[in-house]
């Protein structure tokens, strides 16, 4: 299946044709809207980014629609409900907000071309099962805190603790290997995507957010520099939290 991605962020496209390309997919890549409107490629899907330097993306998916049904995908660090309307109302058949891991666009994208009957036939890409970050679904106990992977629960006290799935896959990432460090590059590439585009400060806002939830900082340190560790408060290294 052909995309042609509209992308001027050489940061992101490098990567997303990599990771697209590992699903079977072929990327034709342009860097503006108006090379967008005048490739000569034969895509089966778009890829359209909004934030674009030479003219507005919602306007790029205008022009697009008026000429073709192609399925269009628009991809954008824009993520108010505004932009998602307004793109959808102009004719975007789905609408990604950044951050996002290739598996969920490759989803999306199948999602589009089902609906729209532009699926090719064939057996799907390579790699279309998420890793799990958990190694066994025996539950675990460390300290008060009570982990059950099968269940997908967790307690601190005997006190249920309410988990968002991201959150829970992280603190079971954390506590396959007690008090071990794990980098970040580690942690995002299991628990997120080796391919995710977005911002590392989303894995900090789910370690302050379990931190808080868990009831005690302590429960996940800090190794600077490196990354983070699952400890019992009271039995890990001295080192502060943060």
């Amino acid at each position: 299946m052909r995309l042609l991605l509209i992308e001027d962020d050489d940061r992101i496209a490098g990567p997303l044709t990599e990771g697209l390309g590992r699903y079977g997919f072929t990327v034709d890549r342009v860097r503006t809207g108006a090379a967008g409107l005048t490739s000569d490629s034969a895509p089966d899907l778009v890829l359209l980014d909004l934030g674009l330097p030479d003219m507005d993306g919602l306007d790029v998916c205008r022009s697009l629609r008026a000429r073709s049904p192609i399925p269009i995908i628009m991809i954008t660090a824009r993520g108010e409900e505004a932009d998602r309307v307004a793109g959808l109302e102009l004719g975007a058949d789905d609408y990604m907000a950044k951050p996002f891991g290739v598996r969920e666009l490759v989803a999306r994208i199948r999602a589009v071309t089902r609906r729209t009957g532009t699926l090719p036939a064939g057996p799907p890409g390579p790699e279309t099962t998420p890793a799990t970050p958990t190694a066994t679904l025996a539950p675990q106990q460390l300290g008060p805190l009570h982990i059950d992977r099968r269940t997908r629960q967790v307690r601190v006290d005997a006190r249920d603790i309410a988990l968002s799935p991201r959150e829970f896959d992280l603190l079971a990432y954390l506590a396959q290997d007690p008090g071990a460090v794990h980098s970040r590059q580690q942690i995002m590439d299991t628990v997120w995507d080796p391919h995710f585009f977005g911002p590392t400060k989303t894995l900090d806002a789910h370690i302050a957010a379990l931190r808080r939830k868990l009831g005690d900082s302590a429960w996940i340190t800090t190794a600077r520099g490196v990354g983070f560790r699952l400890t019992v408060p009271g039995d890990g290294p001295s080192e502060a939290a943060r």
